[in-house]
């Protein structure tokens, strides 16, 4: 594939998606990127990418080098030209130019504000429900039906900081299937419906 058979191809994507180059200029810039970052192409091509996006990316790789092998997916905070902020989740794979021996880094990026923006109302929920713990006394609190494993209370409390199905997953070494197992346990014991009522319900009877 040549690199305009590349950019083309990339033009035809939902995502956004743009390239840089081993010098970190952008080299194409599709229209859903246009969309997403508020920029035109022609405002960023055979520009730097770190002037780009200087100072938007925040607990992630750089995603400006030339150098994307082995980078996972992961999410960036984006300021608009508007002045308004976005979360964006940023999957990156290299292009190698055998013909001409160079090498591009193309990022695909979709909005996910809407899932962090969910992330944190949990994750506020979880600190209220631990202080309203906090201050009772414990009266009348029911005793847990059953023990939860320790697995069980690792998922619970990876649940409890926010944290999506997929991160936690990745992050005890088990499957998204075997997450979903664990969860589905977890409901029978507490007598829960779905993880948020599985967590404060844990919390409540000072499982976590």
């Amino acid at each position: 594939m040549l690199e305009g058979e590349l950019f083309a191809l990339l033009e035809g994507t939902a995502d956004a998606a743009f390239t840089v180059d081993e010098e970190g200029l952008i080299r194409s810039w599709n229209s859903s990127a246009e969309l997403l970052f508020g920029y035109p192409a022609e405002e960023v091509l055979r520009k730097s990418c770190r002037d780009v996006l200087k100072g938007r990316c925040v607990r992630s790789p750089d995603i400006c080098a030339a150098d994307g092998c082995g980078i996972p997916a992961f999410d960036i905070d984006v300021s608009l030209p508007s002045g308004r902020k976005i979360w964006v989740n940023v999957s990156t794979l290299v292009y190698q130019d055998a013909r001409h021996r160079r090498r591009l880094v193309v990022h695909l990026a979709r909005d996910v504000t809407e899932r962090k923006l969910s992330e944190e109302l949990a994750r506020r929920v979880m600190d209220l429900s631990r202080q309203l713990t906090a201050v009772s006394d414990g009266a009348g609190r029911s005793a847990p039906p059953t023990v939860l494993s320790e697995q069980e209370r690792r998922v619970l409390r990876a649940f409890s900081k926010g944290g999506n199905s997929a991160t936690i997953a990745r992050e005890l070494g088990i499957s998204l299937q075997t997450l979903r197992n664990h969860l589905h346990r977890v409901n029978q014991k507490l007598g829960t419906h779905n993880r948020l009522e599985a967590v404060m319900t844990a919390i409540e009877r000072n499982l976590l």
